[in-house]
């Protein structure tokens, strides 16, 4: 059996830059999708979403190495989050107006005929041209990041925002004390 492959380690999107910016072609990936709305940290969907997601994710990492001789380490948890206004998502952080979509990145020999869930789809994600920084700190604390993103680095650089806010999880939030959570904040541009 091959190495197991380690896609953060591989897929340089998955690294970023700790207190700048840095404009990144992501290629397209596959993900494991469960979307939701409301507040992640009151509302029951969001832990729900993660539930459902993680099993399915390792039930396939399983099925690969046992029945494809295909061995990789389950990527981290990522989110796209978006609101119907965006202020209340970066300005007055009315997180009952957020919807998200959970993901977690598969690899492309996982085909749809693997996945035995109907909670979860498998999806490909075209993000192309990006701009991400790495956040250290608490979820909470991650819009004047997105401000400084959004209004003056995207800007600045003639790009325009396009797609939905990404976030890659580094840390697991129950184990890392909120200061010290690793986060990969990421938006889609365009020229």
């Amino acid at each position: 059996m091959a190495d197991k492959i380690d896609f953060k380690r591989e897929i340089a999107a998955y690294r970023a830059p700790r207190g700048r910016f840095a404009i990144v072609d992501v290629p397209d990936l596959q993900y494991l999708m469960i979307d939701g709305q409301g507040d992640p940290n009151t509302g029951p969907a969001f832990a729900e979403a993660t539930a459902a997601l993680y099993p399915v994710a390792y039930q396939l990492k399983f099925a690969s190495k046992r029945e494809l001789a295909r061995d990789y380490v389950v990527p981290p948890l990522e989110g796209l989050w978006w609101a119907d206004d965006m202020e209340s998502f970066t300005a007055a952080r009315d997180k009952s107006r957020w919807h998200w979509t959970l993901m977690i990145m598969t690899p492309d020999w996982i085909t749809p005929d693997m996945l035995t869930s109907e909670a979860v789809r498998l999806e490909k994600l075209s993000e192309g041209r990006c701009v991400q920084t790495l956040h250290v700190g608490s979820y909470d604390d991650e819009a004047p990041v997105l401000a400084r993103m959004h209004a003056e680095f995207i800007p600045a650089n003639a790009l325009r925002m396009t797609g939905k806010h990404h976030e890659i999880y580094l840390s697991d939030a129950r184990k890392v004390a909120p200061e010290k959570l690793r986060t990969i904040l990421r938006q889609p541009v365009t020229n």
